[in-house]
């Protein structure tokens, strides 16, 4: 692997920052689902606590895997592009040949 053009660290950049976005809006909505009823229904009981932690719990896990998704998704697609391109018929290596 050769060293890198400019755009593709912006390209990578990027990528992290939409990544982070992406994976602390869902685990937050998650977190929202989760505890609820705790947080705006006022529900008052032993389960309250448990609720909230199980929110934080479940948005934590849903911030981990949907970033390790969207990263490995973007790193195998730089990959594919950084091989080189294979001539369509064996043999053939200029397209006037």
């Amino acid at each position: 692997m050769g060293r890198r053009t400019q755009a593709q660290r912006d390209a990578d950049t990027v990528e992290i920052a939409y990544a982070l976005f992406v994976a602390a809006f869902l685990a937050g909505g998650t977190l929202l689902a989760v505890a609820s009823p705790a947080l705006f229904f006022g529900v008052r009981s032993p389960g309250e606590g448990t609720l909230v932690r199980a929110g934080v719990i479940a948005g934590s896990v849903v911030f981990f895997t949907v970033l390790a998704a969207v990263l490995l998704r973007h790193g195998r697609a730089s990959r594919r592009h950084d091989e080189p391109v294979q001539p369509s018929q064996p043999g053939r290596t200029r397209p006037d040949s």
